[in-house]
């Protein structure tokens, strides 16, 4: 019964094989959906290996602006080095894609706002109270010079590691060094 599986996968896989190559050499132009982050450049090296496709697809798309593109046009690429007649439908990007693009611009900017003037003074003043700026102050679990739980570090006790993990941390539950000091001075602990 085992063989008679492994025969009939074979056969549709052979059909299948043969179906897909009678099908290239009638059609040789391919539909690509735009991505998010595409530009026709990456686009031409996805098809290319190179830039060289860039104009071909602009001219055979009727492209205005080769520099702008939306995700979810569809376009038609000449992979033979022809050109397509077939225009394609240009979409806009919804708008609920662009909102949060903008608003997510300022929250990169205010933290690295962050990790200057004010909350670098908040951290050495954390790192101070928690284990005198002593990379490898330990107190049962927490480790480090900002007392970390060891979970966090997972085994890597580095001092480039701890700055790494308590600026995640420290920006993931506080927002930045500014107000975990605040928490630590209100708490005893951040």
């Amino acid at each position: 019964m085992k063989f008679s599986k492994t025969l009939v996968f074979s056969t549709v896989l052979a059909a299948g094989a043969t179906l897909a190559f009678g099908a290239s050499d009638v059609n040789a132009d391919e539909t690509y959906t735009v991505k998010p982050n595409d530009s026709l450049s990456k686009i031409s090296m996805k098809f290319a290996g190179d830039n060289s496709l860039v104009n071909k697809i602009a001219e055979d798309n009727d492209i205005e602006n080769s520099n702008m593109i939306f995700v979810g046009t569809q376009l038609t690429i000449a992979t033979d080095g022809s050109s397509s007649n077939e225009a394609p439908v240009q979409q806009e990007a919804p708008k609920q894609e662009s909102a949060p693009k903008q608003q997510a611009a300022p929250k990169q900017t205010s933290s690295s706002k962050q990790s200057s003037g004010e909350s670098s003074s908040a951290k050495a003043w954390i790192a101070n109270k928690e284990s005198s700026n002593s990379y490898s102050a330990t107190n049962g679990r927490y480790i480090g010079k900002y007392q970390l739980d060891s979970s966090y570090l997972n085994g890597d006790h580095s001092p480039a590691n701890q700055e790494k993990v308590a600026d995640q941390y420290v920006n993931s539950r506080y927002g930045g060094w500014d107000a975990a000091k605040t928490f630590w001075q209100a708490n005893g602990w951040y």
